[in-house]
């Protein structure tokens, strides 16, 4: 519907143009009046009405002052001149603003019927005509995402493109970086992802980034330095916040390639972001987010899933089942995963893979246990759950998780073998990337429980022994004058060396350097 204001300073003209015609019939709803030039000037910027029906005389403004402030405070509707005089000189300076009708008064409502007509046929033309222009540019815009992402636009260039064109699509910016998100779990088709919200910015008119689809992927593309800060300041909260089951962010995903400075250099930030979404099933519990920051750790593959392997991990379990041993058991899943984690397959070759595993352990325990105390599923059971998992450590869980119940029914060993087993577990593998949530599952324990349970036999907590364990061995190591400090701080599990040095110090007192100068002293 197009608005209307009318301006005279009869008050009975007003009313009887209010109901000379069918407005609502004509398109058109009335969004104010004016008495005087002041109040018509006032409502037209205020509102901005589609047509003005102007009287040419009236106290403050004349109606040609009306038109001419209008069209210099950016005003571009249209006007009708309502006049009891036929004058051409203000005909004459009404055109020159654009005014397409004059009509003297009393009006005629066949000229006024016939002079809106057309009014509104040529608003709708142009409407129509913006709404072309605007889907032409979007599509043109679509075209000029999608080869900037896949890399097209940087060999071959986009042809009759300016600065100005790229500036008016709001592509132009400092900086940019691409995020590439999905959502998952039961309810996921339910859940709708807003990133202006997420962000905590407004994003009118996509100026601070670009939502699309490529290849089937919801991708996001940064604009400016702002629009990076607020995803930093979202990603340093969003991993560190317990989700709720109905929170709209608890199934979603996402994963980020490198911010870049230049158009032509989209298509790296994007080819990162596609190479981690893949790597989604391979992450650890609650880790909702890959950055180009992990990318070093999931390109290095070096192996391929092959039935030796298959064969030779069912073997094993079995034979540590046989032998109650949970401790290799548990060692022998964490390897799984490793190995599960660098090979270079695709994930329903994982999948088969683990499934092919389940069954086959199935039937080796069933082969060695009286098959009615364990309670396996059926195998249809076994490869729904396992083609529904979202992530490799639930199905290694729900593995290890059978073969617990496995061996509950089949031994007598205490807590604090336990225990033991857990220390044994910590002391020959600190080196790695271990965790109280990563371990705790492999003996069949929740994890907060493991640790109220370990820290009271302890008397520390996990991740504090770790780190004495650790710190133990690297005074070990940096006895060795040819190991760096560096050297020594991955071999004992600290990837990062700062951190390496706070841990050390925190203990020792003195740092690695200070040590290893004190050692020498001694000599």
């Amino acid at each position: 519907m197009e608005t209307l204001l009318i301006a005279d300073d009869e008050k009975n003209i007003r009313d009887g143009l209010k109901c000379i015609l069918d407005w609502e019939a004509l398109g058109f709803t009335l969004c104010g009046e004016a008495a005087n030039g002041e109040e018509a000037l006032s409502g037209i910027l205020k509102n901005n009405p589609s047509l003005v029906l102007l009287d040419i005389r009236m106290p403050k403004l004349t109606g040609i002052d009306i038109i001419r402030i209008a069209r210099e405070q950016g005003y571009n509707g249209r006007f009708i001149i309502l006049s009891g005089y036929s004058d051409f000189s203000y005909a004459q300076a009404a055109i020159r603003y654009g005014v397409e009708y004059y009509l003297t008064k009393p009006i005629d409502e066949d000229e006024l019927l016939d002079a809106i007509s057309t009014i509104r046929e040529s608003i709708e033309q142009e409407h129509r005509k913006s709404d072309n222009i605007a889907l032409y540019r979007q599509k043109a815009k679509d075209v000029i995402l999608h080869e900037l992402v896949t890399g097209v636009w940087k060999k071959d260039g986009i042809t009759g493109l300016s600065s100005a064109d790229f500036q008016s699509m709001e592509l132009n910016s400092d900086i940019y970086q691409v995020v590439i998100y999905e959502n998952f779990g039961a309810s996921h088709e339910k859940q709708s992802c807003n990133f202006a919200d997420l962000l905590n910015i407004t994003n009118s008119g996509n100026h601070s980034f670009e939502h699309f689809e490529e290849n089937n992927k919801n991708v996001i593309l940064l604009k400016g330095s702002f629009a990076l800060r607020r995803f930093e300041e979202f990603l340093s909260n969003y991993e560190k916040t317990d989700l709720q089951a109905d929170s709209p962010v608890e199934s979603l995903f996402l994963a980020y390639g490198r911010p870049v400075r230049n158009l032509d250099e989209i298509y790296l930030s994007y080819e990162e972001a596609c190479t981690l979404i893949r790597r989604r099933f391979f992450c650890i519990q609650g880790q909702h987010t890959l950055g180009y920051e992990d990318l070093p750790a999931v390109t290095a593959h070096n192996c391929q899933i092959s039935d030796e392997k298959l064969h030779e991990y069912c073997d094993i379990l079995t034979n540590y089942l046989q032998a109650n041993n949970r401790k290799q058991i548990a060692a022998t899943f964490f390897s799984l995963e490793e190995y599960l984690y660098n090979v270079d397959s695709s994930i329903e070759s994982v999948r088969l893979f683990l499934t092919d595993l389940f069954l086959q352990l199935k039937e080796n325990i069933n082969k060695n246990y009286n098959s009615s105390r364990v309670p396996f599923p059926s195998n249809s059971a076994i490869i729904d759950y396992i083609d529904n998992r979202h992530y490799l450590y639930e199905i290694i869980l729900y593995i290890s998780e059978q073969v617990k119940t496995i061996m509950d029914g089949n031994d007598s060993s205490s807590r604090d073998s336990i225990l033991d087993d857990i220390l044994y577990y910590i002391d020959n593998n600190y080196q790695n990337n271990i965790k109280l949530e990563t371990i705790a599952p492999l003996f069949g324990y929740n994890s907060a429980y493991l640790g109220k349970l370990f820290t009271k036999a302890i008397g520390e907590n996990f991740n504090s022994y770790v780190d004495h364990r650790r710190i133990e061995h690297s005074k070990k190591l940096l006895e060795q004058k040819n190991i760096k400090v560096y050297e020594v701080s991955e071999q004992v599990g600290y990837k990062n060396v700062d951190y390496f040095h706070k841990k050390f110090k925190k203990y020792v007192g003195i740092s690695p350097a200070e040590y290893r100068k004190q050692l020498k002293f001694d000599d």
